[in-house]
């Protein structure tokens, strides 16, 4: 079998063949990996009569696909595949009324293009006789300028959700903490809060507590409601904040699933306005939320006789269709429990629809930043219900790097690009919808998986993968008619090695990049100005998968590093700390050069005189909006994710020193916030 054949498939599947690592050498898949790759994307590959009905498989196309995008304002190409189908007419049908038609133009044997159409919306095509949707995007997303106008630079906090405190949240953070926060950061001027990632998770097992790796990313994590905001005081047990410093998560959520159940006893033999209000919802959701509340029904009975099952890939065959006669029949027999994790999203919903309306009401001008996960678990809820528009058998990863030298495997499921043609797009609008819905921005995890996904077959070192192309035009209109659509700004987490190219693309589409201080440097190594920060870009001191301001002059990541033997052995901690030494002598040299700091440097045991120069420097970036997490804000050290690591290192464990309503009160913190103010001002 020709290797030249078998690459021949790969790139008509839309596998890159070669790529570039960070050293920006050429690196060539080995064959091994593309037949594993090629099998998982559905194209066998074991002989030459596979590989050639493969290629045609892929070169192929089902004519006109269900859902086709444009920009407003520009042609409508429509890729028909090879096919002899050759359409004379179209018409199209807005839906808001109206319509226009005319001549097909033939751009080449499997592409026709259509006059540009400059209403947005999701409209009716036909060609000839056959329908699809044409979902026209505005020739951007919704920004900071259209929320607050053209002139508009403002500044928010980040949170992770599951650290705010607050009396009676029974150890673990809230949406009702949530909504404090809010109230609080915008009595200090911020128009935004970014929060960490809310999906749903696995109820049957909280020890999967990662935030970027949920179940579903098309709903909430049950774990953060608080059901007296609903529902009263009065109507709901008492709980208890246990005072760690650290999340208990089995703990916490033994509690908080207890109370809960407690909860829906008393609630169904109540009547009212809230029973009322949960019908409609479940009425509303419909389908998808009857997928995921059957799915956490199915997997907390099969995980609970074999803790084996975790994947549904375990259950016995006919409960792996979600449509099948045996998942009904389970349903059916198990009503109540998957009327109770229906009844859970419910409160969930009106929990986070909640903490967004007291943002805006408090003087927001764009209230929560929702944060969309890159993937989900291949073992949870979103995996089982859209198996047809994800890629069974492989894991989003990353390639090795200087931090990552065997690369990355991350478990998680990629959508198909395939599958999502086929399917109009269903599961990644479906999840758009969900992460706006309560939102007034959204940040999209590792938007680089737009263009292309590193993707690792099951079983395989992370090495063995590759790159996938994506539809990146496509995704990026749904985008940006979705913004619209909910009056939301989009920020892209475009770090890393990003393609050529790639953020012009961004940019245009308006989609904010994230600039990041300590990645804000010339190609020299020089430390950039804020005048020389990207404009399309929103600036950070730092992320969660970083040292925090206080914790980088301090050195307290290289003593983690250090504690858990992760230095190698061509790059030991003597010469971190060196490098260490010599950035935070140049950094200050640029903090005094500006005039915000004077004189030598502070001792790394009191970094506080940095954290506030260093804000005051991102706070004079050119974006439109500036990110401040709250560990910044607070000058603490710990930072929320060493990445790659779960024990010892407490991941996604911390929380905050006080309650929500009174965390910003100190003087130094307010202090901290009047500079980001003045700086977003300047």
């Amino acid at each position: 079998m020709s290797d030249d054949r078998l690459r021949a498939l790969a790139e008509a599947a839309g596998i890159a063949v070669e790529w570039e690592d960070v050293f920006h050498q050429k690196r060539t898949v080995a064959p091994d990996s593309l037949r594993a790759l090629l099998a998982a994307l559905g194209f066998p590959c074991a002989g030459p009569g596979d590989i050639a009905d493969s290629i045609r498989a892929a070169e192929g196309g089902s004519g006109l696909p269900p859902l086709v995008t444009a920009w407003s304002g520009q042609a409508v190409l429509i890729d028909l595949g090879i096919s002899s189908w050759a359409p004379r007419r179209y018409r199209i049908r807005f839906e808001n009324g109206g319509g226009v038609s005319g001549l097909v133009e033939h751009v080449d044997a499997r592409h026709v293009a259509l006059p540009a159409v400059s209403t947005p919306g999701y409209h009716t095509l036909s060609l000839d006789s056959r329908d699809c949707t044409l979902a026209v995007a505005p020739p951007r997303c919704f920004g900071v300028g259209d929320a607050l106008g053209a002139e508009a630079r403002l500044w928010g906090l980040a949170v992770q959700l599951y650290g705010i405190r607050r009396p009676g949240d029974g150890g673990i953070g809230d949406f009702t903490g949530l909504a404090e926060l809010a109230r609080a950061a915008a009595a200090q001027g911020a128009d935004a809060l970014a929060v960490s990632p809310v999906h749903a998770m696995f109820a049957a097992e909280p020890r999967n507590f990662s935030p970027y790796s949920p179940s579903t990313r098309l709903w909430l994590n049950v774990l953060h409601v608080d059901p007296a905001a609903l529902l009263g005081n009065d109507f709901v047990d008492p709980d208890e904040d246990d005072g760690n410093e650290l999340i208990d998560w089995p703990a916490a959520a033994a509690r908080r699933l207890a109370r809960l159940r407690r909860l829906f006893d008393r609630f169904e033999n109540t009547f009212g306005a809230a029973q009322r209000a949960f019908s409609d919802f479940r009425r509303a959701r419909g389908e998808p939320l009857e997928d995921h509340a059957r799915f956490e029904a199915l997997h907390a009975h099969h995980y609970g006789q074999n803790p084996q099952a975790w994947s549904w890939r375990s259950w016995p065959q006919d409960l792996r269709d979600p449509r099948s006669d045996a998942v009904a029949r389970f349903a059916g027999e198990h009503a109540r429990e998957v009327t109770f994790h229906a009844f859970l999203q419910f409160l969930a919903d009106h929990g986070l629809g909640r903490a967004q309306r007291t943002a805006r009401a408090s003087g927001m001008g764009i209230g929560l930043i929702a944060d969309l996960a890159v993937g989900s678990d291949a073992a949870g809820s979103q995996a089982w219900s859209r198996q047809a528009e994800m890629l069974p058998g492989l894991s989003l990863g990353a390639p090795p790097d200087l931090l990552n030298p065997l690369g990355q495997r991350w478990g998680l499921s990629p959508l198909s690009p395939r599958g999502l043609r086929a399917h109009g797009y269903r599961a990644f609008i479906e999840m758009l919808r969900a992460s706006f819905a309560h939102a007034g921005g959204l940040r999209i995890d590792h938007v680089l998986g737009f263009a292309r996904g590193w993707l690792v077959p099951d079983g395989a070192d992370a090495a063995a993968g590759a790159y996938l192309r994506f539809p990146c035009d496509d995704l990026l209109r749904l985008v940006a008619l979705e913004s619209w659509r909910h009056d939301a700004i989009v920020i892209g987490e475009d770090l890393g090695t990003v393609p050529e190219g790639f953020r012009d693309r961004l940019a245009a589409a308006g989609v904010m990049g994230m600039s990041v201080l300590l990645f804000a440097r010339a190609a020299d190594g020089a430390w950039l100005r804020p005048g020389d920060w990207p404009a399309e870009a929103a600036a950070l001191t730092a992320t969660h998968d970083l040292p925090t301001l206080a914790g980088w002059w301090s050195a307290r990541d290289i003593a983690w590093r250090r504690q858990l033997g992760l230095f190698s052995a061509d790059h030991g901690e003597a010469a971190v700390t060196a490098e260490r030494n010599a950035d935070r002598s140049s950094l200050w040299q640029v903090l005094c050069d500006e005039g915000i700091a004077e004189g030598p440097a502070p001792d790394p045991a009191t970094p506080e005189p940095f954290v506030t120069a260093a804000i005051a420097h991102v706070a004079r970036a050119r974006g439109p909006l500036a990110l401040l997490p709250v560990e910044d804000a607070l000058a603490l050290e710990e930072q929320p994710n060493l990445p790659g690591l779960t024990d010892p290192h407490p991941n996604w464990r911390r929380r905050l020193p006080r309650p929500a309503d009174r965390l910003l009160e100190p003087p130094g913190v307010r202090a901290r916030l009047a500079t980001m103010t003045a700086g977003r001002q300047a």
